[in-house]
């Protein structure tokens, strides 16, 4: 009987990658290239030229240009070790994110009827909150992994009885009540004319 297959085989693979720098370098340059070229596709800032084909005459994009401008963004980015490791974090907790509300709906949909298609379009307040905290979230994840969320919370921590510290929260306070009172509440009363 043979041995029985080493079970870490694909973890050995991902870690032989992880040294040539698949992830480190190959990905984020894939994905800022990507991100970057089909930007300037759709925006067309380097204008549009005329090729003839067939006797035709139409305007496409400067593909030349737009490549080698994401090139060289692309490039930049990998080149700086810290940018890298930002996109990395920001986009590995962004799936979590995604996971998360996933697992939500799964655990929402066990109660639905299942006569029509689930969609949170019928709830617009409840969609409009998860958008917003989704935002929120994604904020609070680039800001911690750029590192600002860490020196502004060990801030927090050493000054949490400082003025400054109570000021922003009561102006936080202020701000949230303005909002809850003077937001509109959805349907209005008609008048009646008689």
């Amino acid at each position: 009987m043979p041995p029985p297959a080493d079970p870490n085989v694909l973890h050995g693979t991902l870690a032989f990658f992880d040294r040539l720098g698949v992830f480190d370098v190959l990905l984020p340059f894939v994905l800022v290239f990507t991100i970057v070229y089909a930007i300037l596709e759709k925006t067309k800032i380097y204008g549009l030229e005329k090729i003839k084909k067939d006797g035709e005459t139409s305007e496409v994009t400067r593909k030349n240009l737009n490549a080698m401008t994401a090139f060289v963004v692309a490039f930049l980015v990998v080149a700086s070790a810290q940018l890298v490791a930002i996109i990395n974090q920001t986009l590995a907790h962004s799936v979590l994110i995604l996971v998360l509300i996933l697992c939500f709906m799964m655990l929402v949909g066990a109660f639905h009827s299942g006569k029509e298609e689930f969609s949170l379009d019928k709830y617009k307040n409840w969609k409009t909150m998860f958008m917003i905290l989704v935002f929120i979230a994604i904020i609070l994840i680039f800001l911690n992994a750029a590192g600002v969320l860490s020196l502004w919370y060990a801030y927090l921590i050493a000054h949490w009885n400082s003025t400054v510290v109570s000021s922003i929260g009561l102006i936080v306070i202020i701000i949230a009540f303005m909002v809850f009172v003077t937001h509109d509440r959805g349907e209005k009363a008609t008048t009646k004319e008689g």
